[in-house]
């Protein structure tokens, strides 16, 4: 009986031991009851490695660091029983004490399997990943042919306005075919009044007729305060260039910028579902179609005698969507498996921002573009990045020293942490995770809700004070796993918040991996077969297809971000809302 009990103790100390060093922060390595969500968050990806113009790079995807610690401590212990037992042998302890020391032996190896298992998940999943990094495609960038045509405003062709906001205006434009003896003069002005080619738009027949279409689309910024020197200009408006291209900044911005100063804000890696920003440049304000009626305080004294604005501001030119995501849910009414799918593009989008360091800070349905693929199938697009915070000295922990500081646009959607905040000497608002907020809230929007957070009356809800018991329903229509999952990202403690990494993996493992979820004993070594498998379907689907549907594009997004330690916060997330409760 006392061999019996010792065998028993020392299997317990080694399973104590193996739950103390797998459990939070980062996730155990296989799904049973999940912990507090507390922990989510930690452990996750450390971001990209990536300078002005440079190409992405992951770290921090190997095992955690406190598994090293914790190997280090085992050995310690182990040798220090075993000095303890080795004397005691000599001094005839009897049977009791050799049968703790091999039950402590047998649950070191548990807790050895149980790492061997995570490192060689950990490195299946930086494999699968290291080839859909390769394999993702980028949208084409329709000035490819052109890389150093399209830094000046005469070489456009503008069509109609397309749309306005609070600090700019939009036109369709496109950029002619250029005789090859044609050189474009570099650093010439155009006389007063002399601008762009405008060309009116008459419908299908003037279409027919010969009218180009508009493969561009022209942002004019509204220049009120930023002087009208190019350096003052770039400056000023530095936050518009965060997507911008190589090319677009090898024009007059780095002619200009670069060169008489340190540099600039963070340049953002490219990613399907965030704009980008083809090319950059400053020029003398031109009078465009409606700018009398639609914006005539902003326009320079030379085009309207009251208008307040300098003869020089900055034009973005980027690809030309059809419409913005509110325009899209205004005339249509997706089904709840094309939302989610809508959803989970946002959330990729916000955990690549998050990855480089950037808030967004604007998240709106007016702000997000749409595209439509050959099946109908929307593709989403973030854009509009006049309010993000991206520098490189703070990252997403913005020093809140006193109410001047900017703290980002669009009030209705700001996450509490940032509403509530108050400014002080040691006040810090931190990001990473506040346009996560932001999407669970446009989630709303996307399955055919009112937003709760705008408007007025009872309905209205504030991200100041609300409740969590306060949030509306979504109808039963909607996925569990939806409706779980936007109660949790709108969260008022951010510790509690999922991160978009995790929230993106939920929604994949709900979108695509149903019947690893139902399996009651997952394990590691099922998921890993179960991403293997996904890994084929992808390749094969993309090659296949010489455009790849959106669901084959997010697939191929969800293994190009692969990583081990998320995937399992996700995974024990979605395990805690099936469980009967």
């Amino acid at each position: 009986m006392a061999v019996r009990q010792a065998l028993g103790r020392g299997l317990q100390l080694g399973r104590a031991l193996l739950l103390r060093f797998t459990a939070k922060p980062g996730p155990a390595y296989c799904w049973g009851r999940p912990g507090p969500a507390a922990g989510w968050g930690r452990g996750e990806r450390r971001g990209w490695a990536a300078g002005p113009g440079a190409e992405p790079r992951r770290v921090g995807l190997g095992l955690p660091d406190r598994y090293r610690f914790f190997r280090q401590s085992v050995a310690g212990l182990a040798a220090r029983l075993q000095r303890q037992f080795v004397v005691r042998a000599r001094g005839c302890a009897g049977p009791c004490g050799r049968a703790v020391f091999l039950a402590f032996g047998l649950g070191l190896g548990l807790i050895e399997e149980k790492q061997a298992e995570g490192r060689r998940a950990a490195s299946a999943c930086r494999e699968i990943q290291a080839i859909f990094t390769q394999k993702n495609k980028l949208v084409p960038d329709p000035l490819d042919t052109r890389r150093w045509q399209g830094f000046r405003l005469e070489e456009y062709l503008i069509g109609q306005s397309i749309g306005k906001g609070c600090s700019a205006a939009v036109y369709e434009a496109t950029m002619p075919a250029l005789p090859q003896n044609l050189e474009v003069a570099k650093g010439i002005e155009p006389p007063p009044g002399k601008g762009p080619d405008i060309i009116p738009r008459g419908g299908k027949e003037a279409r027919a007729a010969g009218v180009p279409a508009f493969p561009l689309a022209i942002k004019m910024m509204w220049n009120i305060s930023a002087g009208s020197s190019s350096e003052a200009i770039f400056n000023t408006m530095s936050q518009e260039l965060v997507p911008a291209s190589r090319v677009a900044l090898a024009g007059e911005y780095g002619a200009v910028t670069y060169r008489k100063s340190k540099g600039g804000p963070k340049q953002l890696a490219p990613h399907p579902n965030i704009i980008r920003v083809l090319r950059a440049f400053t020029s003398s304000v031109p009078l465009l179609p409606g700018a009398l009626v639609d914006y005539p305080d902003v326009l320079p004294p030379r085009l309207h005698p009251e208008g307040l604005g300098h003869g020089r501001t900055l034009f973005l030119v980027m690809k030309n969507y059809p419409c913005t995501l509110r325009q899209y849910l205004r005339e249509n009414s997706p089904s709840p498996r094309l939302a989610t799918l809508m959803t989970l593009q946002l959330l990729e989008g916000v955990d690549h921002l998050v990855q480089q360091g950037i808030a967004h800070r604007d998240l709106k349905s007016d702000n997000i573009l749409v595209e439509l693929d050959a099946d109908g199938c929307p593709w989403l697009v973030i854009t509009d990045f006049g309010c993000c915070l991206a520098d490189a000295s703070i990252g997403l922990q913005l020093p809140f020293t006193s109410w001047y500081v900017d703290r980002g646009g669009n009030g209705c959607l700001m996450a509490p942490e940032v509403s509530t905040a108050h400014p002080g000497p040691r006040a810090v608002i931190d990001y990473s995770k506040a346009d996560a907020w932001a999407v669970g809230a446009i989630t709303y929007e996307i399955f055919g809700l009112a937003n709760p957070f705008y408007g007025q009356g009872k309905a209205h809800l504030e991200s100041r004070s609300y409740q969590e018991a306060q949030l509306p329903a979504l109808p039963e229509s909607v996925p569990l796993d939806m409706r779980q999952l936007v109660r949790s990202l709108l969260q008022r403690d951010a510790s509690k918040r999922p991160s978009a990494r995790v929230a993106a993996n939920v929604l994949h493992l709900s979108l695509w991996g149903e019947h690893i979820l139902a399996l009651k004993n997952l394990k590691l070594d099922k998921m890993i077969g179960w991403l293997l498998q996904q890994s084929a379907v992808t390749l094969l689907a993309d090659r296949l297809t010489e455009k790849s549907c959106v669901e084959t594009k997010m697939k191929m997004l969800f293994l190009a971000n692969l990583e081990c330690e998320a995937l399992c916060q996700a995974a024990l997330l979605l395990c805690s809302w099936r469980q009967p409760h």
